[in-house]
């Protein structure tokens, strides 16, 4: 049995474990929050260095993508190189390939017609991959990244310009403590605050991280589709008190929960066997198509679709 360990920054209070087959071999995937202590999940991940096979970075990001520009947080630097032996990954791989096929399932099986839909997304900068494949599908796309997470009021509706402005604040923003910007630990179970909701409002699509999608969202979402991962019941319940008409996740539901990119890829590198700087973008795609990965596809009140199919 292949033994997968996600560390997140994220509320102790999200903690899963299952045990899956995946072609004939078990898995342990379990996921940890340490309630946004750095120093706790260091001294975590130190710990089981070397004696898990795969390890992934919840809660965070290592790197965030703008075109063909990394930028590198700080604070997920320093939580990648506290491990030493076992393969690490945040995620961002699976995102880059899963996500954008997971807009391609959902256009060609006519599921959403991204053609002229407006679609906010929250939070383009972590799931780049995702966010061109929107805007190849045709969506209008107004990138929230600057609203929600520096809480500059300003939208974006181009890649173009989506690159123009990361390049301009993130070398400075990633630098500051990654709590500055999105929320971790017991942020994550406060009630959502209601802002900037005139966004959410023009949009009939939100797409990007759940924790930024829940953080202002307004008190009726009625009618609309919500396109994350990573949630759990509870978060489910919350979207449907809201009237939200469709619920897409990207990974799919395993004991009950969608897990992080993070948590996924880490067990399908371990079972590829590769090491990440070696894992190409076919790697990831065959073994999906192979393990049949599907996107999580809820309808929460049918009655309110107004935008599906």
């Amino acid at each position: 049995m292949k033994t997968i360990v996600s560390v997140s920054l994220g509320s102790s209070t999200r903690d899963h474990r299952v045990i899956v087959d995946w072609l004939g071999e078990k898995f342990d995937i379990s996921r940890i929050g340490f309630d946004g202590s750095i120093e706790r999940a260091v001294e975590k991940l130190k710990d089981i260095d070397g004696r898990v096979d795969a390890i992934g970075l919840g809660g965070i990001d290592v790197y965030l993508y703008a075109g063909t520009k990394r930028y590198a947080l700080r604070d997920g630097v320093r939580m990648l190189e506290s491990v030493k032996k076992t393969p690490v990954v945040d995620g961002s791989g699976l995102k880059n390939t899963l996500e954008r096929e997971t807009v391609r399932v959902l256009q060609e099986r006519g599921i959403v017609d991204f053609r002229g839909l407006p679609v906010l997304m929250v939070s383009a900068l972590d799931r780049f991959g995702m966010a061109q494949a929107l805007v190849a599908a045709g969506a209008q796309v107004t990138f929230g990244d600057f609203i929600f997470a520096l809480e500059i009021d300003k939208p974006v509706s181009s890649l173009a310009e989506f690159e123009k402005e990361a390049a301009r604040y993130l070398p400075d923003a990633c630098k500051l403590p990654f709590q500055f910007f999105y929320p971790t630990g017991k942020k994550q179970e406060r009630p959502p605050e209601p802002k900037f909701t005139q966004y959410y409002d023009a949009a009939k699509l939100i797409a990007g991280d759940f924790h930024f999608i829940r953080q202002h969202m307004p008190d009726s979402l009625a009618g609309k589709i919500v396109l994350t991962n990573t949630v759990t019941e509870k978060n489910v319940a919350e979207l449907r008190e809201r009237g939200v008409a469709l619920l897409v996740t990207s990974t799919p539901n395993l004991g009950g929960r969608s897990f992080g990119t993070n948590v996924m890829e880490a067990a399908l590198l371990a079972k590829l066997g590769k090491r990440w700087e070696d894992v190409v973008e076919s790697d990831y795609l065959d073994l999906l198509h192979r393990l049949r990965f599907e996107p999580r596809v809820e309808t929460l009140a049918p009655a309110h679709i107004t935008t599906a199919t």
